[in-house]
């Protein structure tokens, strides 16, 4: 099968790679990187079957109108986007059935990418309700591939779910390291508690920026609920109440 990829960052890189070693024939389009099936122009991808966009959000709608210039009307195209509301007011002269993999690191670019990132990683898909099942089967069998879990659900759902456990996280680990940086013996003595904590605060600023700019409303929902549940925690029964979380995120991640 001939695929593309457009942005070769982190996540499009790991597409790339992973794809080549399936055996797949696939074609990356990237401003920046070079090297063999790495070009610089879309038309390059208009013989593809599927096409994944895995540019940064703010460019995500600029490079799915480009495409119309060059895809048909059978291609597959998902992008790999943190937010799903915002791409999905278009209807598309292609196939396109929005996507978001859960999956990254606090690196950035194609030289931190690598094999098996999505690997037991889940893949929401927010697919349109006059999707092609055909397409949407295609374009399912080849993220199984990848060795992801597809989760389907709505744009804004899936927009809501983020905040709570991406997003917003981010946000509160930027915020615990700022109210933590001019002190200097907390810094000195900080361990893997805080270093854990603090890992999102580490996110590509770019997709930072876009996450907080266009998915703010969600995101402040998400901060009061967080206020609300410390609330919670401080009052009679702290104990019950932490031990039941533990047995809650021991199930989730075991």
């Amino acid at each position: 099968m001939k695929i593309g990829v457009v942005g070769l960052g982190l996540i499009g890189g790991s597409i790339f790679k992973d794809l080549i070693k399936l055996g797949h024939d696939v074609v990356g389009v990237s401003a920046s990187q070079t090297g063999a099936n790495i070009y610089k122009d879309y038309s390059m991808l208009k013989d593809c079957e599927i096409v994944f966009v895995c540019s940064a959000m703010n460019k995500t709608l600029g490079v799915l109108d480009e495409l119309e210039k060059y895809l048909t009307q059978k291609t597959i195209v998902t992008d790999v986007c943190s937010l799903k509301s915002f791409v999905c007011q278009k209807q598309r002269p292609y196939q396109f059935i929005p996507s978001h993999p859960m999956a990254g690191t606090e690196h950035k670019g194609f030289e931190n990418s690598f094999e098996g990132l999505f690997k037991g990683a889940k893949w929401v898909i927010t697919p349109f309700e006059n999707t092609n099942q055909d397409e949407l089967t295609k374009l399912e069998s080849l993220i199984e591939q990848l060795g992801a879990e597809i989760v389907k659900t709505t744009p804004k759902e899936h927009d809501e779910a983020v905040a709570l456990i991406s997003h917003m996280p981010m946000v509160i680990a930027q915020a615990i390291f700022k109210t933590a940086e001019d002190n200097g013996l907390a810094l000195k003595i900080a361990s893997s508690g805080f270093r854990d904590m603090t890992r999102l605060a580490m996110s590509n600023p770019e997709m930072a920026k876009d996450m907080v700019e266009m998915n703010s409303e969600n995101i402040q929902n998400a901060i009061l609920k967080l206020y609300k549940s410390i609330g919670d925690l401080t009052h009679e029964n702290y104990s019950e109440k932490i031990e039941q979380i533990r047995a809650k995120r021991s199930e989730m991640f075991k």
